[in-house]
């Protein structure tokens, strides 16, 4: 049984939905699963996982991304991309580097951000997308999210060009849409590209046209690359089997928190389970168990 994750460089166009459809058809009746959707518009990194490894799917959304972001200012549309109805405010808005520079800076850090009307968000049990399509006014609550970074690498009016590191339930579209509001000229995401989701970056992804149901083996990266960042404790042959009957086993690693997850491992390297302390007896209780009997 397929197990592991692809990383899949989207194209622009099709919804990232789409693009794991192209997979699950080759690899049925496998489950599948992608971490963290891009817009139609944007291109890049998209991790999907296969079988066991879709257990591992909020491992890989939590790592920190990264983007290549185009924003063009004077202009708005309700989509906050150029993908909607685009109204020109100003063909070329009269902004220094400095300015944009200063401005972005408040966007450094955490903070709350309303997403997108036009967003997967949901709203009493409908997506914001939906409610927006049908001309509804849609409410929002804000959300906290973290931007580690925002560097500008070329400007000239209207466009900009933007280095974004971030994390988890970041808008993109939403950074364009405040960033207008803020200088008073409007501002909308021209075009997108994740280039990093935590260890998966786009110079090893592939283009989902490339994959056929002989090759998509060859493309998979084990579970392991999920949890790169945990605690590892190499497992006995008589704890590999209590793995495999979901027993709990003697925790040896070295933890800096009494709370971490650790990743088992068999003496070759391959992920066995991922396991969570117990407080009450220091032992290891597997979660997410990779091995069977």
């Amino acid at each position: 049984m397929l197990c592991g994750f692809l990383n899949i460089n989207k194209p622009s166009g099709p919804t990232s939905r789409r693009v794991v459809d192209v997979v699950d058809r080759l690899v049925r009746p496998t489950r599948v699963g992608h971490a963290g959707t891009l817009d139609p518009l944007a291109t890049g990194v998209l991790v999907v996982a296969l079988g066991r490894a879709t257990r591992l799917i909020s491992n890989v959304q939590s790592g920190v991304k990264q983007y290549q972001a185009r924003f063009r200012l004077g202009q708005t549309s309700p989509t906050d991309d150029i993908s909607g109805d685009v109204h020109v405010s100003d063909p070329a808005p009269d902004v220094s580097r400095d300015q944009l520079e200063g401005t972005l800076a408040r966007w450094v850090g955490e903070f709350e951000q309303v997403p997108p009307q036009f967003s997967a968000a949901k709203v009493g049990g409908r997506r914001a997308y939906s409610l927006a399509r049908e001309g509804a006014a849609v409410q929002l609550k804000p959300r906290m999210i973290e931007v580690q970074r925002i560097e500008v690498s070329a400007w000239k009016s209207p466009d900009l060009e933007l280095e974004i590191t971030c994390g988890s339930g970041t808008y993109i579209r939403a950074l364009a849409r405040d960033l207008g509001a803020a200088l008073g000229c409007g501002a909308l995401m021209s075009g997108l590209v994740r280039t990093h989701v935590g260890p998966f970056e786009i110079s090893e992804a592939v283009a989902p046209d490339v994959l056929t149901a002989e090759n998509l083996g060859d493309h998979l990266q084990p579970p392991l690359v999920a949890v790169a960042g945990l605690s590892r404790q190499v497992c006995s042959d008589d704890e590999i089997v209590a793995i495999g009957h979901g027993r709990r086993v003697e925790c040896r690693a070295s933890l800096e928190d009494e709370a971490a997850q650790v990743a088992l491992v068999d003496a070759s390297g391959k992920l066995l389970a991922v396991a969570e302390v117990r407080a009450d007896t220091g032992e290891l209780a597997p979660r997410h168990v990779f091995v069977s009997q």
